[in-house]
C-alpha cells in the first residue's frame, strides 16, 4: 500500500533532484578544459605574482652587494624600474611583443584582433614587431589578454631590473629613468617578439627547418640574457667605479655592506622563479609543471654548490656570495629547457652554469677590466646563453609536440635534431648582436644628452647623499 506524500515533500525532493543535476552537470562541464579555462587562467595570474615578488629579491641582491653609502640609490632604482617599466609596457611595449598574436587557447577568450608587421622572403613571411593592441587598446575587455599583459609585464621587468645591478654605484639616476623607458617600451618587447611574439626567430622549423624554431620555455634569453648582454652595454660605457682598478693592474675590493641582506634577496628569488618557470606553462591543467619545478629546484640546487664547493677548494673558505650568485645562475639557466629536459640534465646544467658564474666573474675582471658589483652580467648574461644551448642539447623528445607549429616533440642534438641545436645558437647570436648594438647606440644618445655617470664627488661622497638626498643609515 503505498503512502501519499505531501505536496511541500514532493517540492522537497524535486528541488533536491535539481540541484543533484546541476552539480553533476557542473562537474561534467568542470572537467572538460575547452569548457572551463577558469583554472588556467587563475594559474597564470598566481604565477604573475609570484614573478612580481621577485622585485623584491633583485632588490635586496642588489643592495645587500654594494655599499652603505649607495643604499637608497640602489633600492631607488629597483622600485622606481616598476612603475617606469608599467607605463612603457603598456603605452608600446606590449603591442610591439605581442601584438601580432591572435588568440591565448589555454585561457580562452576566442581570436582577438592582432597584426604583425613582416617580411616576405619566398614564400615565408618573417615576423619582425607586433602592431596592435597599444595601450591595451582593443583588449581592455578581454580577460587572457589582460592576464598576459600582467604575466608578460613581469617577465619584462626582470629583464628591465639586471642592469640596475651591474651599474650600481655610479649611474645617474635621470639616465636611468631614459633607460627604463627604452628597455620596456622598445627593447625587449623587440627581441621577445622574434621569440615569444611569433616573430622570425620562432618560425626557423616552419621556414627552414631548424628543429621549432628558437625555443626558450621561460625566459633563459628573452628574458636573462636579454638583461644581461645590455648591462653589458652599460657597464662598458659608464666604465669601472673608482677605485676597482688600480694603474698598478691591482683589481681594488669594494665589498657589499650586507650580506644577510643579500642572501635573504637571494631566497627570494629562487621562491619566486617557481611562478617564473611553471607559470609559463600557461596551464595549470598541464602535468609537465612537476617536472618543470623539480628542475629548477634541481638546477640552482646544483648551481649553488658548484660555485660554493670550487671557491672553497679553490681559496680554502666557502664564499657565501659566490654560492648566492651560482644558485641564481643555476635557475636562469634551467629557464629555457626546464620543460624539455630529465632531472639529470637538469643537474648538470646547473653544474655547468655554477662553474660559468665563477669563470665569467673573473674573467670580466681581469680581463675585460668590466666592473659589475653584483654579477649581473654573468649570472644572466653567461648562464642565459648556457641555458638557450642546453635546451638545443639536452631536450629528450618528451615535450613540445606541435611547438611554434612544427609536428613532433622537441628533440635536442644528444637525441638526434641538430637543427634545434643551431636554431638555438642562431637566437643567442642574434641576441648579442642586436641587444648590444642597439644598447651600445642607446647609452652613447644619452652620454651626449644627459651623461650617463654621476660626478666624481657624488661618487665618492656617496649617490645617497648627493644623487638621492636621502641616507639609508642615519644614525650609524
Amino acid at each position: 500500500m503505498m503512502r501519499k506524500r505531501s505536496p511541500t515533500a514532493i517540492c522537497t525532493a524535486a528541488f533536491g533532484a535539481m540541484i543533484l543535476f546541476a552539480a553533476v552537470a557542473h562537474a561534467e562541464t568542470a572537467a572538460t578544459p575547452p569548457q572551463d579555462n577558469s583554472l588556467n587562467f587563475a594559474w597564470v595570474l598566481i604565477a604573475a605574482f609570484l614573478v612580481m615578488f621577485m622585485q623584491l629579491g633583485f632588490a635586496m641582491v642588489e643592495t645587500g652587494f654594494t655599499r652603505a653609502k649607495n643604499a637608497v640609490n640602489t633600492m631607488a632604482m629597483n622600485l622606481v624600474i616598476y612603475p617606469i617599466g608599467i607605463i612603457g609596457f603598456w603605452l608600446t611595449g606590449y603591442a610591439f611583443m605581442m601584438g601580432g598574436v591572435s588568440q591565448w587557447p589555454s585561457l580562452g577568450g576566442g581570436e582577438i584582433g592582432h597584426r604583425e608587421l613582416s617580411l616576405t622572403i619566398g614564400q615565408h613571411a618573417y615576423g619582425i614587431i607586433g602592431f596592435s593592441k597599444f595601450a591595451l587598446i582593443g583588449v581592455s575587455n578581454h580577460p587572457a589578454s589582460l592576464a598576459m599583459f600582467l604575466f608578460s609585464l613581469v617577465f619584462m621587468d626582470t629583464a628591465a631590473t639586471i642592469p640596475t645591478g651591474a651599474l650600481a654605484e655610479r649611474w645617474k639616476f635621470k639616465a636611468f629613468v631614459v633607460y627604463g623607458i627604452f628597455m620596456s617600451a622598445f627593447l625587449y618587447p623587440l627581441y621577445s617578439n622574434w621569440v615569444w611574439g611569433g616573430g622570425w626567430l620562432s618560425q626557423l622549423g616552419v621556414n627552414l627547418g631548424l628543429g621549432h624554431g628558437h625555443l626558450d620555455f621561460a625566459g633563459s634569453s628573452v628574458v636573462h640574457m636579454t638583461g644581461g648582454v645590455a648591462a653589458l652595454a652599460g657597464a662598458y660605457m659608464v666604465g669601472p667605479r673608482i677605485g676597482k682598478f688600480r694603474r698598478d693592474g691591482a683589481i681594488g675590493a669594494l665589498p657589499g655592506h650586507n650580506l644577510p641582506m643579500a642572501v635573504a634577496g637571494t631566497l627570494i628569488l629562487a621562491f619566486g622563479w617557481f611562478g617564473f618557470n611553471a607559470g609559463s606553462t600557461l596551464a595549470a591543467s598541464d602535468p609537465r609543471i612537476a617536472l618543470i619545478a623539480a628542475n629548477t629546484a634541481l638546477s640552482s640546487a646544483a648551481g649553488a654548490l658548484t660555485a660554493l664547493l670550487y671557491l672553497w677548494h679553490r681559496f680554502n673558505k666557502p664564499d657565501i656570495a659566490m654560492a648566492c650568485n651560482g644558485l641564481l645562475g643555476g635557475l636562469v639557466a634551467i629557464t629555457a629547457p626546464c620543460a624539455f629536459v630529465p632531472p639529470p640534465a637538469a643537474v648538470l646544467i646547473g653544474v655547468v652554469a655554477g662553474l660559468l658564474v665563477v669563470w665569467s666573474v673573473i674573467e670580466l675582471e681581469r680581463r675585460f677590466r668590466i666592473d659589475d658589483p653584483v654579477g649581473a652580467i654573468a649570472v644572466h648574461g653567461v648562464c642565459g646563453m648556457w641555458g638557450a644551448l642546453a635546451l638545443g642539447i639536452f631536450a629528450d623528445g618528451s615535450y613540445g609536440d606541435g611547438w611554434n607549429g612544427v609536428p613532433g616533440p622537441v628533440r635536442g642534438l644528444m637525441y638526434g635534431d641538430a637543427g634545434q641545436f643551431f636554431a638555438q645558437l642562431i637566437g643567442i647570436t642574434v641576441n648579442l648582436v642586436v641587444v648590444f648594438g642597439l644598447a651600445m647606440l642607446f647609452f652613447t644618445i644619452v652620454e651626449r644628452m644627459v651623461g650617463n655617470r654621476v660626478l666624481v664627488e657624488v661618487e665618492f661622497s656617496g649617490l645617497d647623499a648627493l644623487e638621492m638626498g636621502s641616507d639609508a643609515y642615519p644614525h650609524s
